[in-house]
């Protein structure tokens, strides 16, 4: 397998594990979203908000659409669970676009990141997926471990990638078009 179909398959898997998590997340209690937990960041809703602000930061970036650190000026949190999970779902199809639009040249082509004060520095398209996808299942972990104290327990999340875990997937796979 080289690069760029891993990747693909990353993004894939991306989407479905959100589709799983904001599945769980919006058959939450009133109430629960927004529930100071323990966690890097303090709720359910601030965690998923984050992590959907960063996601667009890290596509622009790789996109090279310009916008930079303003991404988080113009980002306006979700209150709604709903409505964050479609914007993350579209967002996710956006992230399977980009990595099937990309050749393996495409991997180690340098584009700016801007990171502020420090600059803007010029990083792999590669190492900035690779970062994207860290970063999600880094902050999934937190969410599945916050759904533990909640009505809703947390789904299944590392079903995806082999044969035998179709069947444990299938219905989600053709729901979503993978």
């Amino acid at each position: 397998m080289d690069m760029t179909s891993h990747l693909r398959r990353m993004a894939r898997n991306n989407l479905w594990s959100n589709d799983r998590i904001y599945r769980a997340v919006q058959a939450l209690q009133p109430g629960e979203f927004e529930a100071a937990r323990t966690s890097f960041f303090p709720s359910l809703k601030e965690t998923l908000n984050h992590v959907l602000s960063v996601d667009i930061y890290y596509l622009d970036m790789i996109e090279e659409g310009g916008e930079g650190q303003k991404v988080f000026d113009r980002f306006i949190e979700f209150d709604d669970a709903e409505a964050l999970a479609k914007a993350q779902g579209a967002f996710d199809r956006r992230l399977v676009a980009c990595c099937d639009r990309l050749a393996e040249a495409d991997l180690d082509r340098q584009v700016l990141s801007d990171r502020g004060k420090a600059g803007q520095i010029p990083e792999r398209i590669g190492d900035l997926l690779a970062h994207l996808f860290i970063h999600q299942i880094h902050h999934r972990g937190q969410v599945h471990a916050m759904l533990s104290g909640t009505s809703v327990a947390p789904p299944q999340l590392d079903e995806f990638f082999l044969d035998y875990d179709l069947r444990f997937r299938g219905e989600e796979v053709e729901r979503l078009g993978l």
